[in-house]
């Protein structure tokens, strides 16, 4: 048997590698315990409430359209980004929430012409309630500066909203579980360009299945079905994928020099 010292050095190394969170070996597939009862065991209010189907195969996401009670329908009922906020602190939907500390919304300016989408919230994000305010996130506002672009002039948010244990990479059901969201959050923002920051923002919301490296680099026409006008988008690379690559910091200001160029109407 391992000694206590043992144990605790065991310990150490599994939070210094970021491993930070009690979570089970295998994710649990909800659906799948969702198994109703015999109708003779159910309560009187069991009984009285209808089955609710499973999703369908879009990423686990159901099949709603405005005014209904589930992920969409919520999501477009919302009018302003504060009600938008209110709606994602009230939502179950994500397990997510359940592990993170705090919601991490938006930051920046909402009048600006552009908007950043990122992938996931960190520790520091998820400490403080903002997006992009820990290492990678000063990366990119370095980055930004070059341009002429601080949080007054620019809005960031990501495509998930709560932080994935251990800094891992969401999986498909949680995005799909935010999607109708930050589809909205882009709505209300309405800005003239759209930057994706890294690739699972993109391929999220492009409905793109190539790697960022494929996508980096050229513009794309984002819309949704309540947006007045398409808007240009963009794909760059994320600025942790740029600390663990500093090769890679090269594309990224061609990148940059794209979106300057847009921001300018020279494009």
């Amino acid at each position: 048997m391992a000694s206590r010292a043992e144990l605790i050095a065991a310990l150490r190394w599994q939070i210094e590698a970021g491993a930070d969170e009690a979570i089970a070996e295998a994710p649990v597939d909800r659906y799948a315990l969702a198994i109703p009862r015999p109708a003779a065991l159910r309560s009187p209010v069991e009984r009285s409430v209808a089955h609710v189907p499973s999703p369908p195969a879009r990423l686990g996401l159901e099949a709603t359209g405005p005014g209904s009670d589930g992920p969409r329908g919520q999501a477009e009922s919302a009018r302003t980004l504060d009600e938008l906020a209110a709606l994602l602190r009230a939502f179950d939907g994500c397990p997510l929430k359940h592990t993170a500390t705090n919601l991490v919304f938006g930051d920046g300016n909402p009048e600006a012409r552009i908007m950043f989408v990122g992938e996931a919230p960190g520790e520091d994000e998820d400490r403080q309630g903002r997006p992009f305010v820990g290492v990678s996130g000063q990366l990119l506002d370095r980055m930004l500066a070059w341009i002429g672009l601080d949080r007054t002039k620019f809005y960031i948010t990501n495509i998930v909203y709560w932080r994935p244990p251990g800094n891992r990479q969401p999986t498909q059901a949680e995005v799909a579980a935010c999607l109708p969201f930050i589809e909205r959050h882009i709505e209300l923002v309405n800005p003239e360009i759209l930057v994706f920051v890294g690739g699972a923002a993109a391929k999220a919301l492009l409905g793109r299945n190539e790697g960022i490296k494929r996508l980096r680099g050229q513009w794309f026409s984002y819309a949704s079905r309540a947006m007045a006008r398409p808007v240009a988008a963009f794909a760059t690379y994320h600025p942790a994928y740029l600390l663990r690559s500093p090769a890679q910091k090269r594309e990224a200001w061609r990148d940059l020099l794209l979106i300057k160029e847009k921001l300018a109407g020279r494009t």
